[in-house]
């Protein structure tokens, strides 16, 4: 009895699994599947296109060099007994100012002995050219009507004894030249950006004491992009000699030390395409960059090496089409709102600085450009338009959730 339940158990189980499976095909579940919602699915914000008149601000940047920078060389040795106050990192001085002293008695000895030797060969010249007077008279009362060589007359003694005048003239006038550069002075007005020797020190000929630089004015190398080049009116120069009628305004900045700010001008175009980075340069100068007149916005005065960045302006586009950046996907299209569904179009940029773009190809004014970040999206997504109704999307809410349209007269 206990074999038959055991054969009997499973058969049972296998005949109701089979009539549930064909209950099941038979009567198969009804999905209420809905059609697909077309009411919006995100809000965005767009910018109504609007051309305008804009005018181009070219950027870039470089940094602030001296326009005149040299070496400044004694030319004679000695010990320096001297350096004026000035004579430091930072310092300050005028053109003719004495900026390093050597210690000058070995040249005043030096002139003394010059002088010496110039005095003892006009004397000898004076000699001999008495000499040269008697002997002509004595020719000439002795001659018997003959003509007298110049060896009779003593001409080459005479020309020799001029020779060593002229030579001891020019020793004079050198040992007085080494004295006078035993006084170092500056060649013009400047700056001392860095020293190489002080008081007490031994020098020789043509050891460096400083480097200098012109504080007349400084210089910023810029470079401009390819595609900007078409957009600025370049200051060129020209083999007859003629250059821009009117230099062009350039506002400095920087933000080393708080926010700082200097009026400059272009004043050259470089001769060559830069071989490294295959751009233009233009040369931007700041007048007087270290007088107080030009740091009255500024609570430190420009620094030789300092990075600025430079405003330049260039041409004014008329009825542009300008839109931000952020709404510029891969630097290639953008979304457009037409009638309540986003549209990607491809579109062509004709500048760009930091912020906005002016497009030349794929917008037309009054379209809806979208200006908030969508992420990934497609082209044909229902959307809304923030700040505005959409009766597309109270439809769709509608349809979403089964609800029906009020006919007029029905009551509640």
């Amino acid at each position: 009895m206990a074999k038959l339940t055991k054969l009997i158990l499973p058969v049972c189980i296998i005949g109701v699994t089979v009539l549930v499976a064909q209950f099941i095909r038979a009567n198969p579940p009804e999905s209420n599947r809905r059609a697909p919602s077309k009411a919006p699915q995100m809000t965005v914000e767009v910018l109504p296109l609007k051309a305008q008149s804009y005018p181009v601000i070219i950027e870039s940047y470089g940094t602030v060099q001296p326009q005149t920078q040299s070496a400044l060389v004694s030319q004679v040795s000695g010990q320096i007994t001297h350096i004026n106050e000035q004579f430091r990192e930072g310092g300050f001085f005028e053109k003719g100012q004495v900026l390093v002293e050597l210690d000058d008695r070995d040249y005043k000895a030096e002139v003394k002995v010059a002088r010496a030797g110039l005095l003892s060969a006009q004397q000898t010249l004076l000699e001999e050219q008495a000499r040269a007077q008697q002997a002509e008279i004595d020719w000439q009362r002795l001659n018997n009507g003959k003509p007298a060589n110049d060896l009779v007359l003593r001409k080459p003694q005479l020309e020799a004894a001029k020779a060593k005048v002229l030579s001891a003239q020019a020793q004079l006038e050198k040992a007085e030249l080494a004295l006078e550069r035993t006084k170092v002075t500056a060649p013009y007005s400047g700056r001392i950006l860095s020293k190489a020797v002080d008081v007490g020190q031994v020098i020789s000929s043509n050891t460096k004491l400083a480097d200098i630089y012109a504080t007349d004015y400084v210089e910023i190398r810029l470079p401009i992009k390819n595609k900007d080049l078409s957009l600025l009116s370049l200051p060129e120069e020209y083999r007859n000699g003629q250059g821009p009628a009117k230099p062009k305004p350039v506002t400095f900045t920087s933000d080393l030390i708080g926010s700082q700010q200097w009026q400059g001008n272009l004043v050259r175009t470089e001769g060559a395409i830069d071989t490294n980075s295959q751009q233009l340069y233009v040369v931007g100068q700041i007048d007087e960059p270290f007088s107080k007149g030009n740091q009255k916005a500024n609570k430190v005065s420009i620094k030789i090496g300092q990075y600025v960045t430079a405003e330049i302006p260039g041409q004014s586009l008329e009825q542009a089409l300008v839109i931000p950046n952020r709404a510029i996907y891969q630097g290639s299209y953008v979304y457009l709102v037409k009638e309540g569904l986003l549209k990607r179009t491809e579109i062509e940029v004709r500048w760009q600085n930091g912020e906005e773009a002016i497009i030349s190809a794929g917008l037309q004014e009054g379209d809806q450009v979208v200006i908030s970040p969508l992420g990934q999206v497609s082209s044909g997504t229902p959307v809304s338009i923030l700040g505005q109704d959409s009766p597309r999307r109270a439809k769709g809410e509608r349809q979403a959730s089964g609800e029906r349209p009020a006919k007029a007269g029905a009551r509640s």
